[in-house]
């Protein structure tokens, strides 16, 4: 895996974040915080999509994910974790999201995402449905979350 271009792609997820238009999303369960985000994929370069055979488009979105282990003084230590993921659209369609894994080793804290596809239609809003249950731990949560997107 190009660890150059895995750092490109988490770096953009993260700045997303932080992104006025789109503010931070996160659940706190137990030890545990949850965060979550779903943006369309053409704002990624053309490089990171290639790299991950992510479809770079308008019409296409993607959610990321990370789980992060509370640890006093610190903003947590990402963790690995059981993690699926549907969405459905306001005509109660469901959509099963396949989740991918991305690991980012070279880093002092060893990012970890989680990432799913699926294709949308302009004004289209999807709920997003997230179970996670961390490796470390027997105890699951779901998160769910709206997100509205616009392809023109």
């Amino acid at each position: 895996m190009n660890q150059p271009i895995l750092r490109l792609l988490l770096s953009g997820a993260l700045c997303l974040f932080c992104a006025g238009t789109m503010a931070e999303q996160s659940s706190t369960f137990g030890d545990y915080t949850v965060h979550y985000s779903a943006f369309t994929t053409d704002i990624l370069t053309p490089e990171v999509a290639k790299a991950y055979g992510i479809q770079r488009s308008k019409s296409h979105a993607l959610l990321n994910i990370s789980v992060l282990k509370k640890v006093m003084g610190t903003t947590g230590q990402p963790v690995r974790a059981k993690v699926q993921a549907t969405a459905t659209n306001l005509s109660a369609q469901l959509r099963q999201l396949s989740v991918r894994e991305l690991i980012d080793a070279q880093t002092d804290s060893k990012a970890i995402y989680y990432i799913a596809e699926t294709a949308v239609a302009d004004g289209e809003t999807l709920q997003f449905s997230i179970t996670v249950m961390p490796a470390e731990s027997s105890a699951s949560t779901t998160v769910t979350f709206d997100q509205q997107f616009f392809t023109n």
